[in-house]
């Protein structure tokens, strides 16, 4: 795992304690190979520790899968909160705020998804990841409801769906065609489609928060 991806997901690597580097290349890996194709030999190594070490932080390797997608959800639960900061009391602008913030991860990561990748994986009808990953896709798919209906749409819940099946099939398209396929048009698609429902353009918002919200997303 290199510097920057153990310092992206966990801190610097020189000042982790042992179970927080498990986890932060547990993420790098479950997320550059998938989590089948990476044993907890290879996480170990990794993490600059043993098996034995990692088994007594983590009981078996689904208690580390478990404990991956937990990190994700609450990172998750972090970028609403920001969004929040960045427009307060402005839904419209957090909602077309969202759909930059989707589009410009999906262009610039092919791997896509962690919760999605996982659930293809993990193909067991009671293996405990999927009760996370439908809890964290249940969570976000109610928030974007509540975040439509205060910006004003139309049928709420059929646009969040909407805007669910426009990400997911884009992130589907920027892994098997590249960034130049139909991915490319994710956010003037959602943007398309969240006008259709009634809520105003984005080019009739404020234009100092565009350009706010311009500089954010280039610097995230």
């Amino acid at each position: 795992m290199t510097k920057k991806n153990s310092e992206a997901e966990g801190g610097d690597a020189k000042t982790e304690r042992p179970r927080e580097r498990i986890v932060a290349c547990a993420l790098d890996l479950f997320h550059r190979h998938g989590i089948r194709a990476v044993g907890v030999e290879a996480i170990a190594e990794a993490a600059g520790t043993n098996k034995m070490t990692l088994y007594r932080h983590f009981g078996s390797k689904d208690d580390l899968i478990l404990e991956c997608l937990n990190y994700k959800g609450r990172k998750t639960d972090e970028t609403w909160a920001e969004l929040e900061t960045a427009h307060p009391g402005d839904p419209v602008s957090q909602l077309y705020g969202l759909v930059a913030r989707v589009a410009k991860f999906i262009a610039e990561d092919e791997r896509g998804c962690d919760f999605s990748n996982a659930a293809v994986e993990l193909t067991e009808d009671n293996h405990p990841a999927l009760r996370v990953i439908e809890a964290v896709k249940r969570r976000q798919r109610e928030r974007l409801e509540r975040l439509c209906e205060a910006a004003g749409a139309r049928q709420p819940g059929l646009l969040a769906d909407t805007i669910v099946l426009l990400v997911e099939g884009a992130r589907v398209s920027r892994r098997s065609v590249g960034t130049a396929g139909p991915c490319a048009n994710l956010a003037r698609a959602c943007e398309a489609v969240i006008a259709s429902f009634g809520v105003r353009p984005r080019d009739k918002l404020d234009p100092r928060l565009s350009a706010a919200d311009g500089r954010r997303l280039r610097h995230a």
